[in-house]
């Protein structure tokens, strides 16, 4: 058994009036990207050059107006690729780029250094707050850790007024956040706050990260609610959010944080980062969008977004992950197929509305399609397979028929260990009831109207196995007429149970399709249809084809 016993609960806060839970989220907040930092800095392989240009300029056309562009400080690389986009001026006046540096005098020169020239950037210090660190990792007071976030704050706000030509704003992370106690989080964060003086005209942001995702996402959500009340100079900061994912619920603990009242998320694309990783911004942008709130994210073309993804980080998406798995719009269960099914149909009755079981939102919206929607393996049913047939060919089978054929389908995937294609299912269907020909075929026939002009006649020219045969019967109509000369000649029972009817196509060339339930005297009931560009033929091919079941 594992050890549990080495490990204690994180302690929850004590807000018996906490506000969150009641709040909903109405607005975007303001997104940045940490990809080209935290992202980065955990791939194996990290991006060269010419991958992180491509992938910078994806997260402009998606729509991100802050992108930390990662530590410049920390490597030649790092340091390279702030000056390149500066000076190749390949940063839209519209985006600030955004850069991390720990709070060391060196460090904090050599940042502005790589930023000299950018019209707009954001300097982002941090320092280890929690007790965990303190203690272990620096051997520091909480004095001595306050005293170090206040020597950056103050040399960056220096290095920054040498440099006038460049707007700059300033971030503080007090790193670990979610391990330090609440009252000295806020104390930290107010003594960076009272340097920098920040102006509602001119925000500052507190960055308040789950360095190490430790609890349960309201108790972060707590902690956020906590730090909006006692921060000073609320109305001219951002609170912002950076969650990591080790208990993988970054997601939620990152919506929670923003109904304690956030301002501002840094995340990844796909939750990309060290060990777990962030929260997937994507996620929770693509949330927002499912409420019916514009994420002022533009995840309308989401494989690109996978591609790319994939491309420079040399990772894979699960084919589950939400919004843009490639699994995430697909049904394999029958009752689900069904329902889907039946959503679309009612669809047409409201277009502006979405709303269809298991679909929390229209997959062309992120330019996917319907047709991988329902793919038909053992486990389906037959609401999957009349939706397949009814999207991909244009056929619509009337209930019974699709529970008969549900079994043909079923019974081929069991043989083959594998889901069916539609072009599998199509094929299945043309072959297992349409226009069969052996041992009976029919080749020509004449209609005649009876002199009571209700009733009508039929002189069917066929051949059964492979011989000539005239057929000839009477009935209320030509379907009727056709069974009766076939139960004479056979001596069967046939009764016409059920009997539909429609144009595969739209246009006057177009072809019908003709589907029949017959049911003997032994209690045995048959499928078959038909297809012409004659409405008539194509029913009496139905009949046909019927028969051959019965007679075989």
């Amino acid at each position: 058994m594992m050890n549990y016993t080495k490990y204690r609960p994180y302690p929850t806060m004590d807000m018996p009036n906490r506000k969150w839970p009641n709040n909903t989220i109405t607005k975007a907040p303001v997104w940045c990207s940490v990809d080209m930092r935290d992202g980065n800095q955990s791939l194996e392989i990290p991006m060269n050059l010419p991958e992180k240009l491509k992938f910078f300029q994806f997260l402009v056309d998606t729509g991100f107006k802050e992108i930390e562009i990662g530590f410049p400080a920390a490597s030649d690389t790092e340091f390279e690729f702030a000056r390149c986009l500066i000076d190749n001026n390949l940063i839209p006046d519209d985006v600030t780029v955004q850069v991390l540096t720990q709070s060391r005098p060196h460090i904090i020169h050599k940042t502005f250094e790589a930023l000299k020239g950018a019209k707009k950037a954001i300097v982002h210090l941090y320092n280890s707050t929690s007790t965990l660190q303190r203690d272990v990792v620096f051997g520091n007071s909480m004095q001595e850790t306050i005293d170090l976030a206040v020597a950056g704050a103050k040399q960056i706000k220096e290095e920054a007024a040498a440099i006038p030509e460049t707007e700059f704003f300033f971030e503080y992370s007090p790193e670990s956040f979610t391990g330090t106690e609440m009252p000295f989080a806020v104390e930290i964060c107010n003594a960076v706050l009272d340097v920098w003086e920040p102006t509602p005209d001119h925000k500052a942001i507190i960055n308040l990260p789950s360095t190490v995702e430790m609890a349960t996402p309201n108790i972060y959500a707590d902690q956020i609610e906590y730090c909006c009340e006692n921060l000073k100079y609320r109305n001219s900061i951002y609170v912002s959010l950076h969650a990591h994912n080790d208990r993988g619920t970054a997601v939620a603990a990152t919506e929670l944080a923003m109904l304690a009242g956030a301002d501002r998320v840094e995340g990844t694309l796909f939750g990309n980062g060290e060990r777990t990783g962030n929260t997937d911004i994507m996620n929770v942008a693509m949330n927002i969008f499912s409420q019916g709130i514009d994420p002022e994210l533009d995840f309308s073309h989401i494989d690109e977004a996978v591609k790319i993804y994939e491309e420079s980080t040399r990772m894979s998406i699960s084919p589950r992950h939400p919004y843009a798995g490639s699994l995430v719009y697909t049904a394999f269960s029958g009752s689900h197929q069904d329902a889907i099914r039946k959503g679309m149909e009612a669809m047409k009755q409201h277009p502006d509305h979405w709303e269809v079981p298991y679909l929390p939102i229209d997959p062309m919206d992120v330019g996917r399609n319907y047709d991988p929607i329902v793919r038909i393996n053992s486990q389906s049913g037959k609401g999957g397979v009349a939706f397949v047939l009814e999207q991909n060919f244009g056929l619509y089978l009337p209930k019974a028929f699709q529970q008969d054929f549900s079994t043909v389908t079923t019974s081929m995937s069991d043989r083959q260990h594998k889901d069916l294609t539609p072009a599998d299912i199509y094929e299945a269907f043309i072959d297992h009831y349409v226009d069969g020909r052996a041992p009976l075929e029919l080749v020509t026939y004449k209609e005649i109207v009876l002199k009571n002009h209700e009733d009508v006649a039929i002189e069917a020219e066929c051949n059964f196995n492979g011989k000539p045969l005239t057929l000839k019967g009477t009935g209320n109509g030509i379907i009727s007429a056709l069974c009766h000369a076939i139960e004479d000649y056979f001596h069967i029972v046939m009764e016409v149970v059920d009997y539909r009817e429609h144009s595969m196509s739209h246009g006057t060339k177009s072809r019908a399709i003709s589907y029949i339930q017959i049911a003997d005297n032994e209690g045995g009931i048959y499928f078959g249809a038909g297809t012409s560009s004659n409405i008539t033929k194509s029913g009496l091919r139905a009949v046909v084809s019927t028969t051959n079941k019965i007679i075989r």
